[in-house]
C-alpha cells in the first residue's frame, strides 16, 4: 500500500527532525552552590561574588550540625535581599526584604537548602524577576555572644545574554563588574525550599522556540501524504 508507506516515511522524517536539533537550541542551566556559614573562606574578605546567566540556579546551603552540638552554639541566619546601599553597610532595614531563614541546624534530612532561579519572568504574582546586566545582593547579619557583629554577604551578577556561554556543572567564580549599579529593588518573593531541577530542553534565551522552521518541511510532506488518501 503506497499510501501507508508514504505516511510511515513522513512520520519517521518528522521524528528525526525533532530529535536532531542542533545543541545550540538547547538551554543548559548551571547550578551555583553557596555554603552560608562563617567558616566559608569565600566570605572572609567580604567580596564573595558569582556571575550567572538567565535560567541558572543558586543553591544556598544552611549550617548543619549533629545532635552533639548544642542549639545555642549552632549558627542561625536570616538572609535578606537588599539594594547596593544595604549590601555596602550590611543593613536590610533601609530597602530590603527577608528571603530565607536558616533555622533548622539539626535537620534530620541534612542541611536546609534554598534554591533561587534567575529567570526573566515568573508565573507567580509575588515572584522575583531578574534582568541581565544587573547585580543582586544577599546579606545576613548576626550579633555574636561577644557583641561582635558578623556580616555575610554575596553579590550576584546576571550576565548579559550575549555573554553567556553555557557549560555543564555546578561552579562559581569571580566576574569583574564595571557596569553602573542599579540601586533599586522590588520586594517580591518567590523561591522554594526544595531544589528545582534545571531544564535542559527549554526554549532559547529570548523565550521563543527554535523548532518551528525545521518542522515546516515535514509538516508539509505529511499534509501532502494525507491528501493522497
Amino acid at each position: 500500500m503506497p499510501q501507508v508507506d508514504m505516511i510511515i516515511f513522513v512520520f519517521l522524517f518528522l521524528w528525526m527532525s525533532v530529535f536532531s536539533q542542533e545543541p545550540a537550541s538547547k538551554v543548559v542551566a548551571d547550578r551555583y552552590a553557596v555554603y552560608w556559614n562563617r567558616t566559608n573562606p569565600r566570605f572572609y574578605r567580604g567580596d564573595y561574588l558569582i556571575d550567572v546567566c538567565i535560567n541558572d540556579y543558586l543553591d544556598v546551603y544552611c549550617p548543619h550540625y549533629d545532635e552533639s552540638v548544642p542549639l545555642e552554639q549552632a549558627e542561625h541566619y536570616i538572609l535578606y535581599m537588599v539594594n547596593y546601599d544595604g549590601y555596602t553597610v550590611c543593613d536590610h532595614t533601609a530597602k530590603g526584604f527577608k528571603r530565607w531563614e536558616c533555622n533548622r541546624p539539626h535537620s534530620p534530612n541534612g542541611p536546609l537548602k534554598f534554591s533561587e532561579k534567575f529567570q526573566l519572568f515568573t508565573p507567580f504574582s509575588l515572584g522575583f524577576e531578574f534582568r541581565p546586566g544587573r547585580e543582586y545582593y544577599y546579606i545576613s547579619s548576626t550579633i555574636a555572644e561577644n557583641g561582635r557583629r558578623t556580616c555575610l554577604k554575596l553579590k550576584v551578577f546576571v550576565r548579559p545574554s550575549n555573554g553567556c556561554v553555557k557549560t555543564v556543572g555546578v561552579h562559581d567564580h569571580v566576574f569583574d563588574v564595571n557596569d553602573k549599579v542599579d540601586n533599586s529593588l522590588e520586594p517580591r518573593d518567590d523561591t522554594s525550599h526544595e531544589s528545582a531541577e534545571p531544564s535542559r530542553s527549554d526554549v532559547n534565551a529570548t523565550g521563543c522556540p527554535r523548532t518551528g522552521w525545521p518542522l515546516l518541511g515535514p509538516a508539509l510532506l505529511l499534509s501532502a501524504a494525507l491528501s493522497w488518501l
